[in-house]
């Protein structure tokens, strides 16, 4: 009788991190991009460094021509704007899922159900170095503990979202993630969850993993400083009003956390519609100009063109619109960043 991996239909070995770096290497104008980003979101979360961080892109990338063609655009758009406002693209490749639905662009690159994730981590590792490349940062949320060895020496800022913050194995992953790392509250609105999240991952932690090579090790890591928490609204409503960005201030700095935090314009923030997005920045771009310095930055969900589409036919997809979350366009786009940049 068979005790083990009964539920189990089959394995398929898997690229090693590795291999996949040899394959794709980080050029020198990468890895440049990549260590000068990190020191100035660093600078920024010190207060060294006055500037917003407004981290902004597609709910999801599920075409890497599109999110590359979008990449080009924004970093044209944070020329324009880098004096006062540091722009760093949402590269989003994992999606988390309430119940079932496409698990994105590393997980299944085809759009088909085929989970071709050794096609889709060469996929996802290409564009993050040509985006690189252009001079952009990149942000992304980390969702299985194993995908970081293959993509995280081309981010700059990472983020656990709501539905892992709790997770030890999100914050021990976190501890030893190289970059800064946004914390966002859980879906029902919870703070001490993401601060919670944040204390633990500033410690030491050993957990299991995988090394450069693909082996099964025992991980041992420094901890994380680098830790903000990420306000998104949740069940009981919107908390991007003053009184709720004032309590996050004060639990933060009661806990001995930093004050610092960012406000996500989408989710339960904008009532999970985008084009209440615009509502959210400018009030909190307002909240921002009159003195409150402890919101450090923002995120909107932002593509080519407006709205979202419902993935049936791969082949029939509009361009540019957003298979997961609505997303504003571009238009709009370009005017909340230059209306905030004379702003601020």
């Amino acid at each position: 009788m068979q005790t083990a991996d009964v539920n189990i239909k089959n394995t398929v070995p898997l690229v090693s991190p590795n291999h996949l770096k040899s394959d794709l290497p980080a050029s020198d104008a990468a890895v440049d991009c990549v260590v000068r980003s990190r020191e100035s979101v660093k600078k920024i979360l010190e207060g060294d460094d006055d500037r917003l961080i407004v981290i902004v892109g597609p709910c999801s990338i599920h075409d890497p021509d599109l999110g590359l063609e979008y990449a080009t655009r924004l970093q044209e758009l944070a020329a324009k704007v880098q004096d006062r406002i540091f722009v760093v693209m949402r590269v989003y490749f994992e999606k988390p899922r309430t119940t079932v639905g496409w698990k994105g662009l590393i997980n299944d690159p085809h759009l088909n159900d085929t989970f071709d994730i050794g096609n889709g981590l060469q996929i996802a590792r290409k564009l993050l170095i040509k985006i690189a490349e252009l001079g952009l940062p990149a942000a992304t949320e980390m969702l299985e503990p194993i995908t970081p060895q293959y993509i995280a020496d081309l981010i700059t800022m990472a983020s656990i979202g709501a539905r892992t913050t709790e997770s030890p194995t999100h914050r021990q992953m976190a501890s030893g993630l190289s970059m800064p790392v946004g914390y966002k509250n859980s879906t029902d609105g919870n703070l001490q969850i993401a601060m919670d999240a944040m204390q633990a991952a500033q410690s030491p932690h050993s957990f299991l993993g995988i090394d450069p090579d693909g082996k099964t090790c025992i991980v041992n890591t420094n901890g994380n400083p680098w830790g903000h928490l990420i306000l998104r609204g949740g069940y009981n409503g919107p908390n991007y009003d003053s009184d709720n960005l004032k309590t996050a201030t004060e639990r933060l700095q009661g806990s001995q956390l930093s004050p610092n935090f960012v406000v996500d314009c989408s989710h339960a923030n904008s009532n999970k519609d985008y084009r209440r997005q615009s509502i959210v920045w400018n009030d909190v771009i307002d909240q921002r100009v009159a003195g409150n310095k402890t919101i450090i930055g923002l995120m909107l969900e932002s593509n080519l063109n407006e709205g979202k589409q419902s993935l049936t036919d791969p082949r029939k997809l509009e361009h540019g619109v957003s298979i997961t979350d609505g997303c504003i366009g571009w238009q709009e786009t370009e005017s909340l960043l230059l209306s905030a940049y004379e702003k601020v």
